[in-house]
């Protein structure tokens, strides 16, 4: 089932995308070297709390996971791309960290994804990584509107993850949100224009391109949540949410500063 938002629920989509955007900025400057990601977890929890908001991940237990989660964030490092549990483990120079972080505020639910280097060892090759994830998300979003289909989004993505040379897994992908966080429709990263469900106002779409360096194939850590490159090559996620306006797509997870 596709849910459509009712226009005057819309503040509260709003109010969610901020709020999981301002969480995830004010993880990104606190995680430095030596940062442990359990502390990771503790600090979203603590802000989730504090804004009166739900965790979507601490009682999560879909199909693909061993659930439930039990924790407030995903913490994805180096060849980890996507569900990281966080663990105890510390940061070091260097690390490739991905923070996917979904909340739920007056029955509304906002998802978003960052990927960083952390401390002072960037590599150009990282920095690409990251660079095609945020440049595929844009792309996706600049074709939203109405009357576009999901095709027209995955090809958008897609083109440009094959652009930058990296291979594409469709496995996992955008989704639908709403009143929960995992919904339909599915949207994989990458497809053909013209084709798939039409977009309409009051959808709420998270778009998620990620990529592995060199390779497309995926294995499940056995923690059964985390999944790595099969390769053990570095990794990088990009996520926001946006709304179906009747101008096009707002992106309700965007930074303040943004």
């Amino acid at each position: 089932m596709i849910e459509i938002l009712d226009p005057a629920r819309l503040p509260r989509a709003r109010e969610a995308g901020a709020l999981v955007a301002d969480i995830l900025q004010t993880l990104r400057q606190r995680c430095r070297v030596g940062t442990n990601l359990l502390d990771i977890d503790r600090w979203a929890q603590s802000m989730i709390v504090e804004a009166g908001a739900q965790s979507c991940y601490v009682d999560y237990a879909p199909s693909f996971g061993r659930g439930p989660f039990g924790h407030y964030i995903c913490t994805s490092v180096n060849d980890a791309v996507l569900h990281g549990l966080p663990h105890d483990y510390s940061l070091v120079d260097g690390d490739l960290l991905s923070l996917d972080l979904a909340v739920s505020v007056g029955g509304v639910v906002a998802d978003s994804a960052i990927s960083f280097v952390v401390g002072d060892a960037t590599s150009s090759a990282d920095a690409a990584l990251i660079r095609a994830t945020e440049n595929a998300l844009r792309a996706g979003i600049a074709v939203a509107r109405p009357g576009a289909r999901l095709g027209d989004i995955s090809h958008a993505i897609g083109t440009v993850l094959s652009e930058a040379g990296y291979r594409i897994n469709t496995q996992f992908g955008g989704h639908g949100v709403g009143s929960t966080m995992h919904q339909d429709p599915h949207v994989a990263n990458s497809g053909r224009p013209g084709r798939g469900y039409t977009l309409r106002p009051g959808l709420l779409l998270a778009l998620e391109p990620w990529v592995m360096a060199d390779t497309a194939e995926l294995v499940t850590d056995p923690d059964g949540w985390t999944l790595r490159s099969a390769t053990g090559c570095r990794t990088a996620h990009s996520e926001h949410t946006i709304a179906i306006t009747d101008d096009g797509a707002e992106i309700l997870t965007l930074t303040k500063s943004a």
